[in-house]
Protein backbone atom coordinates (compact mmCIF):
# COMPACT_ATOMS: atom_id res chain seq x y z
CA UNK A 1 0.00 0.00 0.00
CA UNK A 2 1.27 3.23 -1.13
CA UNK A 3 2.14 5.81 1.80
CA UNK A 4 -0.30 8.61 1.92
CA UNK A 5 0.92 12.13 0.23
CA UNK A 6 2.76 13.83 3.07
CA UNK A 7 2.14 17.82 3.59
CA UNK A 8 3.10 19.71 1.36
CA UNK A 9 6.50 21.10 3.11
CA UNK A 10 7.97 17.61 4.00
CA UNK A 11 7.27 16.59 0.24
CA UNK A 12 9.52 19.42 -0.85
CA UNK A 13 12.13 18.47 1.95
CA UNK A 14 11.89 15.30 0.38
CA UNK A 15 12.72 16.17 -3.32
CA UNK A 16 15.44 19.04 -2.05
CA UNK A 17 17.19 15.95 0.11
CA UNK A 18 16.74 13.50 -2.95
CA UNK A 19 17.78 15.98 -5.15
CA UNK A 20 21.11 17.09 -3.52
CA UNK A 21 21.64 13.47 -3.42
CA UNK A 22 21.32 12.44 -7.17
CA UNK A 23 23.49 15.26 -7.96
CA UNK A 24 26.08 13.51 -6.00
CA UNK A 25 25.51 10.52 -7.88
CA UNK A 26 25.44 11.80 -11.25
CA UNK A 27 28.45 13.92 -10.74
CA UNK A 28 30.61 11.10 -8.74
CA UNK A 29 29.86 8.45 -11.88
CA UNK A 30 28.15 9.06 -15.57
CA UNK A 31 29.90 12.61 -15.63
CA UNK A 32 33.42 11.25 -14.21
CA UNK A 33 35.11 10.16 -17.01
CA UNK A 34 35.30 13.69 -19.30
CA UNK A 35 37.13 15.13 -16.78
CA UNK A 36 38.89 12.20 -15.02
CA UNK A 37 39.38 9.90 -18.25
CA UNK A 38 42.79 11.00 -19.67
CA UNK A 39 44.73 11.44 -16.73
CA UNK A 40 43.54 7.98 -15.57
CA UNK A 41 44.91 6.41 -18.78
CA UNK A 42 48.01 8.48 -18.66
CA UNK A 43 49.08 7.10 -15.20
CA UNK A 44 48.02 3.54 -15.48
CA UNK A 45 49.30 3.12 -19.30
CA UNK A 46 46.27 2.73 -20.84
CA UNK A 47 44.83 4.37 -24.31
CA UNK A 48 41.70 6.71 -23.21
CA UNK A 49 39.36 5.13 -24.84
CA UNK A 50 39.72 1.70 -23.09
CA UNK A 51 38.87 4.21 -19.69
CA UNK A 52 35.47 4.81 -21.74
CA UNK A 53 34.70 0.99 -22.78
CA UNK A 54 34.96 0.69 -19.13
CA UNK A 55 32.41 3.35 -18.74
CA UNK A 56 30.43 1.84 -21.25
CA UNK A 57 30.56 -2.24 -19.15
CA UNK A 58 29.54 0.08 -16.26
CA UNK A 59 26.01 1.59 -18.39
CA UNK A 60 25.58 -2.11 -19.55
CA UNK A 61 25.51 -3.42 -16.08
CA UNK A 62 23.25 -0.63 -15.08
CA UNK A 63 21.01 -2.01 -17.46
CA UNK A 64 20.63 -5.24 -16.18
CA UNK A 65 20.06 -4.53 -12.36
CA UNK A 66 17.56 -1.53 -12.82
CA UNK A 67 14.58 -4.09 -12.65
CA UNK A 68 15.66 -5.54 -9.77
CA UNK A 69 16.84 -2.53 -8.02
CA UNK A 70 12.96 -1.03 -9.04
CA UNK A 71 11.40 -4.14 -7.18
CA UNK A 72 13.58 -3.98 -3.94
CA UNK A 73 11.92 -0.43 -4.34
CA UNK A 74 8.68 -0.95 -4.69
CA UNK A 75 8.92 -3.62 -1.42
CA UNK A 76 11.10 -1.95 0.19
CA UNK A 77 10.57 1.48 -0.49
CA UNK A 78 13.65 3.92 -1.84
CA UNK A 79 15.88 4.53 1.74
CA UNK A 80 17.27 1.31 1.89
CA UNK A 81 18.71 0.80 -1.54
CA UNK A 82 19.45 4.09 -2.01
CA UNK A 83 21.84 4.08 0.85
CA UNK A 84 23.24 0.70 -0.22
CA UNK A 85 23.74 2.29 -3.37
CA UNK A 86 25.74 5.46 -1.82
CA UNK A 87 27.94 2.11 0.05
CA UNK A 88 28.48 0.38 -3.43
CA UNK A 89 29.35 3.85 -5.07
CA UNK A 90 32.07 4.87 -2.11
CA UNK A 91 33.19 1.34 -2.44
CA UNK A 92 33.12 1.45 -6.17
CA UNK A 93 35.13 4.43 -6.51
CA UNK A 94 38.09 3.64 -3.67
CA UNK A 95 38.84 1.11 -6.00
CA UNK A 96 39.11 3.43 -8.82
CA UNK A 97 41.19 5.27 -7.04
CA UNK A 98 43.38 2.24 -6.19
CA UNK A 99 43.08 1.21 -9.70
CA UNK A 100 46.83 -0.24 -10.89
CA UNK A 101 45.88 -1.66 -14.43
CA UNK A 102 43.01 -2.65 -16.75
CA UNK A 103 41.49 -5.27 -14.58
CA UNK A 104 41.00 -3.01 -11.43
CA UNK A 105 39.98 -0.95 -13.49
CA UNK A 106 37.15 -3.21 -14.75
CA UNK A 107 36.36 -3.68 -11.52
CA UNK A 108 35.97 -0.62 -10.20
CA UNK A 109 34.04 0.33 -12.89
CA UNK A 110 31.60 -2.68 -12.78
CA UNK A 111 31.01 -1.76 -9.09
CA UNK A 112 30.63 1.93 -10.19
CA UNK A 113 27.70 0.07 -12.48
CA UNK A 114 26.01 -1.51 -10.11
CA UNK A 115 25.53 1.38 -7.61
CA UNK A 116 24.09 3.68 -11.02
CA UNK A 117 21.92 0.71 -11.86
CA UNK A 118 20.08 1.01 -8.43
CA UNK A 119 20.80 4.42 -7.94
CA UNK A 120 20.12 7.50 -10.59
CA UNK A 121 17.25 8.96 -11.94
CA UNK A 122 14.95 5.57 -12.13
CA UNK A 123 15.56 4.80 -8.81
CA UNK A 124 15.09 8.11 -7.39
CA UNK A 125 11.69 8.32 -9.59
CA UNK A 126 10.55 4.70 -7.79
CA UNK A 127 11.18 6.15 -4.52
CA UNK A 128 9.00 8.75 -4.95
CA UNK A 129 6.39 6.98 -6.96
CA UNK A 130 6.56 4.16 -3.74
CA UNK A 131 5.89 7.42 -1.29
CA UNK A 132 2.82 9.15 -3.17
CA UNK A 133 1.61 7.36 -6.16
CA UNK A 134 -0.28 8.79 -8.76
CA UNK A 135 0.33 12.70 -7.14
CA UNK A 136 4.20 12.25 -7.94
CA UNK A 137 4.97 14.47 -10.88
CA UNK A 138 5.68 17.39 -9.63
CA UNK A 139 7.66 15.99 -7.34
CA UNK A 140 9.52 14.27 -9.98
CA UNK A 141 9.88 17.55 -11.76
CA UNK A 142 11.48 19.01 -8.75
CA UNK A 143 14.30 16.34 -8.57
CA UNK A 144 15.14 16.67 -12.02
CA UNK A 145 15.84 20.36 -11.82
CA UNK A 146 17.80 19.70 -8.75
CA UNK A 147 20.22 17.61 -10.33
CA UNK A 148 19.65 18.91 -13.84
CA UNK A 149 22.91 20.78 -11.97
CA UNK A 150 25.03 17.63 -11.78
CA UNK A 151 27.74 18.42 -14.61
CA UNK A 152 27.37 22.29 -13.54
CA UNK A 153 28.66 20.96 -10.21
CA UNK A 154 30.36 17.75 -11.42
CA UNK A 155 32.89 18.69 -14.25
CA UNK A 156 34.28 21.60 -12.33
CA UNK A 157 34.79 19.91 -8.97
CA UNK A 158 36.34 16.80 -10.50
CA UNK A 159 38.58 19.58 -12.84
CA UNK A 160 39.12 21.27 -9.33
CA UNK A 161 40.49 17.98 -7.17
CA UNK A 162 42.26 16.33 -10.23
CA UNK A 163 44.83 19.49 -10.36
CA UNK A 164 44.86 19.61 -7.05
CA UNK A 165 45.47 16.10 -5.69
CA UNK A 166 45.62 13.95 -8.99
CA UNK A 167 42.75 11.60 -10.52
CA UNK A 168 43.06 9.33 -7.40
CA UNK A 169 42.73 11.84 -4.96
CA UNK A 170 39.60 12.78 -6.71
CA UNK A 171 38.07 9.57 -6.61
CA UNK A 172 38.91 9.12 -2.76
CA UNK A 173 37.16 12.73 -2.14
CA UNK A 174 33.54 11.33 -3.91
CA UNK A 175 33.74 8.29 -2.30
CA UNK A 176 34.22 10.72 0.97
CA UNK A 177 31.23 12.72 -0.43
CA UNK A 178 28.41 9.65 -0.50
CA UNK A 179 29.85 8.45 2.80
CA UNK A 180 29.90 11.83 4.30
CA UNK A 181 26.96 13.12 2.61
CA UNK A 182 24.88 11.23 0.47
CA UNK A 183 24.18 8.06 2.70
CA UNK A 184 22.97 10.70 5.49
CA UNK A 185 20.59 12.28 3.05
CA UNK A 186 19.49 9.22 1.59
CA UNK A 187 18.78 8.01 5.18
CA UNK A 188 16.65 11.13 6.05
CA UNK A 189 14.13 10.18 3.39
CA UNK A 190 10.77 8.86 5.02
CA UNK A 191 10.21 5.06 5.61
CA UNK A 192 7.08 3.35 3.83
CA UNK A 193 4.80 1.00 5.10
CA UNK A 194 5.16 -2.75 3.62
CA UNK A 195 3.02 -3.23 0.49
CA UNK A 196 0.17 -4.54 1.17
CA UNK A 197 -0.73 -8.46 0.73
CA UNK A 198 -3.31 -9.35 -2.30
CA UNK A 199 -6.08 -11.43 -0.91
CA UNK A 200 -5.74 -15.28 -1.91
CA UNK A 201 -7.38 -16.21 -4.89
CA UNK A 202 -10.79 -17.94 -4.21
CA UNK A 203 -11.15 -16.59 -1.12
CA UNK A 204 -14.33 -13.87 -0.30
CA UNK A 205 -12.26 -10.69 0.16
CA UNK A 206 -10.33 -11.13 -3.54
CA UNK A 207 -13.91 -11.94 -4.66
CA UNK A 208 -15.51 -8.57 -3.42
CA UNK A 209 -12.20 -6.61 -4.83
CA UNK A 210 -12.43 -5.93 -8.69
CA UNK A 211 -9.41 -6.18 -10.48
CA UNK A 212 -8.84 -2.82 -11.42
CA UNK A 213 -8.93 -2.21 -15.42
CA UNK A 214 -5.22 -1.52 -17.23
CA UNK A 215 -4.80 2.30 -17.68
CA UNK A 216 -3.85 1.72 -20.76
CA UNK A 217 -5.60 -0.49 -23.33
CA UNK A 218 -2.78 -2.61 -24.82
CA UNK A 219 0.26 -2.91 -22.57
CA UNK A 220 2.38 -4.75 -24.63
CA UNK A 221 2.92 -2.49 -27.18
CA UNK A 222 2.84 0.86 -25.09
CA UNK A 223 5.84 -1.29 -22.95
CA UNK A 224 8.07 -1.75 -25.96
CA UNK A 225 7.09 2.02 -27.37
CA UNK A 226 8.50 3.42 -24.24
CA UNK A 227 11.27 0.83 -24.03
CA UNK A 228 12.38 1.90 -27.77
CA UNK A 229 11.39 6.47 -27.26
CA UNK A 230 13.24 6.16 -23.95
CA UNK A 231 16.73 4.53 -25.72
CA UNK A 232 16.42 6.37 -29.12
CA UNK A 233 16.19 10.02 -27.31
CA UNK A 234 18.94 8.36 -24.59
CA UNK A 235 21.38 7.50 -27.32
CA UNK A 236 21.04 11.26 -29.08
CA UNK A 237 21.20 12.73 -25.93
CA UNK A 238 24.36 10.71 -24.49
CA UNK A 239 26.08 11.04 -28.49
CA UNK A 240 25.51 15.26 -28.11
CA UNK A 241 27.00 15.41 -24.73
CA UNK A 242 30.48 13.06 -25.97
CA UNK A 243 30.40 15.07 -29.50
CA UNK A 244 28.62 18.14 -29.57
CA UNK A 245 32.37 20.44 -29.97
CA UNK A 246 33.03 18.22 -32.68
CA UNK A 247 29.86 17.85 -34.86
CA UNK A 248 29.40 22.03 -34.30
CA UNK A 249 32.96 22.26 -35.89
CA UNK A 250 31.89 19.94 -38.64
CA UNK A 251 29.26 22.11 -39.79
CA UNK A 252 31.57 25.59 -39.36
CA UNK A 253 31.40 26.79 -36.32
CA UNK A 254 34.56 28.28 -34.59
CA UNK A 255 35.48 26.39 -31.43
CA UNK A 256 34.77 29.07 -29.45
CA UNK A 257 31.37 29.23 -31.22
CA UNK A 258 31.02 25.14 -30.15
CA UNK A 259 32.46 25.31 -26.86
CA UNK A 260 29.81 28.28 -26.03
CA UNK A 261 27.02 26.77 -27.82
CA UNK A 262 27.44 23.67 -25.84
CA UNK A 263 27.54 25.67 -22.74
CA UNK A 264 23.53 26.63 -23.22
CA UNK A 265 22.72 22.68 -23.26
CA UNK A 266 22.70 23.18 -19.52
CA UNK A 267 20.58 25.77 -19.07
CA UNK A 268 18.31 24.97 -21.66
CA UNK A 269 17.68 21.71 -20.20
CA UNK A 270 16.23 23.83 -16.95
CA UNK A 271 14.57 25.94 -18.94
CA UNK A 272 12.67 22.45 -20.20
CA UNK A 273 11.97 21.23 -17.18
CA UNK A 274 10.86 24.80 -15.69
CA UNK A 275 8.15 25.00 -18.28
CA UNK A 276 7.01 21.26 -17.66
CA UNK A 277 6.87 22.63 -13.96
CA UNK A 278 4.88 25.37 -14.92
CA UNK A 279 3.55 26.20 -18.42
CA UNK A 280 2.86 22.36 -19.31
CA UNK A 281 1.88 20.70 -15.83
CA UNK A 282 -1.50 21.04 -16.62
CA UNK A 283 -1.36 19.16 -20.11
CA UNK A 284 -0.84 15.13 -20.19
CA UNK A 285 2.58 13.97 -19.91
CA UNK A 286 2.16 12.27 -23.42
CA UNK A 287 2.21 15.89 -25.05
CA UNK A 288 5.09 17.03 -23.46
CA UNK A 289 7.07 14.19 -24.27
CA UNK A 290 5.64 14.67 -28.33
CA UNK A 291 6.68 17.96 -27.93
CA UNK A 292 10.55 17.02 -26.54
CA UNK A 293 10.71 14.50 -29.08
CA UNK A 294 10.31 16.89 -31.80
CA UNK A 295 12.98 19.46 -30.59
CA UNK A 296 15.90 17.53 -31.46
CA UNK A 297 15.06 16.92 -35.04
CA UNK A 298 14.68 20.62 -35.80
CA UNK A 299 17.37 21.85 -34.19
CA UNK A 300 19.22 19.07 -36.55
CA UNK A 301 17.04 20.32 -39.75
CA UNK A 302 18.54 23.90 -38.64
CA UNK A 303 21.74 23.04 -38.47
CA UNK A 304 22.10 21.22 -41.68
CA UNK A 305 20.08 23.63 -43.52
CA UNK A 306 22.07 26.97 -41.78
CA UNK A 307 25.42 25.72 -40.89
CA UNK A 308 27.44 27.53 -38.02
CA UNK A 309 24.73 30.23 -38.10
CA UNK A 310 22.82 27.88 -35.86
CA UNK A 311 24.42 26.31 -33.35
CA UNK A 312 23.18 28.38 -30.44
CA UNK A 313 19.61 27.39 -31.90
CA UNK A 314 20.21 23.76 -31.70
CA UNK A 315 21.99 23.25 -28.79
CA UNK A 316 18.87 25.30 -27.38
CA UNK A 317 16.20 22.85 -28.82
CA UNK A 318 18.08 19.75 -28.29
CA UNK A 319 18.71 20.73 -24.48
CA UNK A 320 15.01 21.68 -24.01
CA UNK A 321 14.02 18.37 -25.09
CA UNK A 322 16.09 16.69 -23.07
CA UNK A 323 15.14 17.91 -20.34
CA UNK A 324 11.64 17.42 -20.84
CA UNK A 325 12.04 14.18 -21.90
CA UNK A 326 14.00 13.20 -18.62
CA UNK A 327 10.85 13.80 -16.77
CA UNK A 328 8.75 12.33 -19.03
CA UNK A 329 10.91 9.19 -18.20
CA UNK A 330 9.67 8.86 -15.21
CA UNK A 331 6.10 10.53 -15.69
CA UNK A 332 5.16 8.46 -18.62
CA UNK A 333 4.86 5.23 -16.99
CA UNK A 334 3.66 6.46 -13.98
CA UNK A 335 0.28 7.68 -16.01
CA UNK A 336 0.48 4.92 -18.27
CA UNK A 337 0.51 2.09 -16.17
CA UNK A 338 -0.29 3.47 -12.69
CA UNK A 339 1.86 3.10 -9.63
CA UNK A 340 1.80 -0.36 -8.59
CA UNK A 341 4.92 -2.61 -9.61
CA UNK A 342 6.10 0.77 -11.15
CA UNK A 343 9.60 0.05 -9.63
CA UNK A 344 10.35 -3.53 -11.61
CA UNK A 345 8.43 -1.73 -14.87
CA UNK A 346 11.15 1.83 -14.67
CA UNK A 347 13.83 -1.40 -14.60
CA UNK A 348 12.71 -3.00 -17.61
CA UNK A 349 11.69 0.17 -19.72
CA UNK A 350 14.84 1.58 -18.81
CA UNK A 351 17.25 -1.33 -19.85
CA UNK A 352 17.50 -0.45 -23.88
CA UNK A 353 18.16 3.10 -22.97
CA UNK A 354 20.98 2.48 -20.38
CA UNK A 355 22.58 -0.13 -23.38
CA UNK A 356 22.10 2.48 -25.91
CA UNK A 357 23.98 5.54 -23.73
CA UNK A 358 26.68 2.96 -24.16
CA UNK A 359 26.90 2.68 -27.06
CA UNK A 360 26.18 6.04 -28.05
CA UNK A 361 29.64 7.05 -27.99
CA UNK A 362 31.25 5.44 -30.74
CA UNK A 363 28.37 4.41 -33.12
CA UNK A 364 28.25 8.12 -33.50
CA UNK A 365 31.63 8.81 -33.61
CA UNK A 366 31.85 6.51 -36.03
CA UNK A 367 29.10 8.39 -37.88
CA UNK A 368 30.52 11.58 -37.49
CA UNK A 369 33.93 10.40 -38.88
CA UNK A 370 32.37 9.19 -41.81
CA UNK A 371 29.48 11.44 -42.43
CA UNK A 372 30.71 14.35 -40.77
CA UNK A 373 27.24 16.62 -40.03
CA UNK A 374 25.53 14.34 -42.54
CA UNK A 375 25.47 12.28 -38.41
CA UNK A 376 22.94 14.55 -37.78
CA UNK A 377 20.45 12.50 -40.06
CA UNK A 378 21.54 9.76 -37.89
CA UNK A 379 20.30 11.54 -34.77
CA UNK A 380 17.65 13.28 -36.27
CA UNK A 381 16.05 10.38 -37.51
CA UNK A 382 15.89 8.75 -34.39
CA UNK A 383 14.25 11.68 -32.89
CA UNK A 384 11.56 11.89 -35.24
CA UNK A 385 10.72 8.17 -35.01
CA UNK A 386 10.27 9.13 -31.26
CA UNK A 387 7.65 11.42 -32.06
CA UNK A 388 6.45 8.67 -34.40
CA UNK A 389 6.32 6.09 -31.77
CA UNK A 390 4.74 8.16 -29.31
CA UNK A 391 1.74 8.92 -31.37
CA UNK A 392 1.01 5.43 -31.92
CA UNK A 393 0.66 4.96 -28.33
CA UNK A 394 -3.33 3.86 -27.40
CA UNK A 395 -5.33 5.97 -25.57
CA UNK A 396 -6.11 6.00 -22.13
CA UNK A 397 -8.91 4.53 -20.70
CA UNK A 398 -11.70 7.35 -19.31
CA UNK A 399 -10.77 8.30 -15.89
Amino acid sequence: MTAPPAATPQRWHTVATLGTAQTLSWASSYYLPAMLAAPMARDLGLATPTVFAAFSMALVLSALVGPAAGRAIDHHGGRPVLMATNIAFAAGLMLLGLAQGPLTLCLAWALIGLAMGSGLYEAAFSALVRLYGPDSRNAITGITLIAGFASTVGWPLSALLEAQFGWRGACFTWAALHLLLGLPLNASLPRVAPPQAAPPAGSPAAASTPAAPPLTPRPLLTTVVLAYVFAATWFVSTAMATHLPQLLQAAGATLAVAVGAGALIGPAQVAGRLAEFGLLRRVHPLLSARLAALAHPIGAAALLAVGAPAAMVFALLHGAGNGIMTIAKGTLPLVLFGHQGYGARQGWIAMPARVAQAAAPFLFGLALQRWGTGALWLSGALGLSSFVALMLLPRLRPS
